[in-house]
């Protein structure tokens, strides 16, 4: 019953993460009641997402500029023996507000709630054991990981992916410790306070 147009919206909408039908839906109207200037800004928003934002050659984190490392990555500061496995961008964040981590990091984009293949083989553990390995090809030069921590969220799909990770890599040699107690069971990294976060990160083992 809906224009073209708006049914296209519809649509895309709906792909969105945790965005089903009714939502998507009201997204689509609320853009055709905007102003013309709003509508030029997200459009705007959009087209310099493609083409100004990058995504880190190591951690796969998003960032502007001109290297292919982002700017913790390239920091000559950080501890380059030291990588922090996260689901996703918000819990990297999360962790640096923290103030309490000066390592890396690797984003997985995602976590898995069984061991099948079909869902293992989304997390693309064969490039995470690879810049474990040999960080030196995805330019960090003078990186050689010691540690590395699992920083996922204390659901039943982070602890799943937890342990997949924790077997793949055990044959690395590199020393494997998990946030300490402190996250509530269940909850969310990204919806950690700093001072609770903080503290599971310094009781990690």
């Amino acid at each position: 019953m809906y224009p073209e147009p708006i049914k296209k919206l519809i649509e895309i909408f709906s792909r969105f993460p945790t965005v089903g039908p009714r939502t998507a839906t009201r997204f689509a109207f609320y853009l055709l009641k905007t102003s013309e200037r709003e509508k030029k800004d997200l459009t705007e928003a959009i087209n310099s997402l493609s083409r100004d934002v990058k995504i880190c050659n190591f951690c796969q984190k998003p960032f502007t500029g001109e290297s292919n490392l982002c700017e913790i990555c390239s920091s000559p500061s950080r501890d380059r023996t030291t990588v922090c496995i996260v689901e996703k961008e918000s819990d990297l964040e999360a962790i640096e507000k923290t103030g309490k981590y000066k390592g890396l990091y690797y984003i997985l984009g995602r976590s898995i709630s069984t061991l099948r293949k079909e869902e293992t083989d989304l997390l693309n553990i064969e490039d995470l054991k690879e810049k474990i390995k040999n960080p030196r090809k995805f330019g960090l030069l003078d990186a050689s990981f010691k540690e590395v921590i699992l920083a996922l969220n204390p659901t039943i799909s982070g602890e799943t992916t937890s342990r997949y990770i924790e077997k793949e890599l055990k044959a690395l040699g590199v020393k494997i410790t998990r946030l300490g107690r402190g996250l509530p069971t269940g909850g969310e990294i990204e919806y950690a306070d700093e001072e609770t976060l903080g503290e599971a990160l310094e009781r990690r083992k």
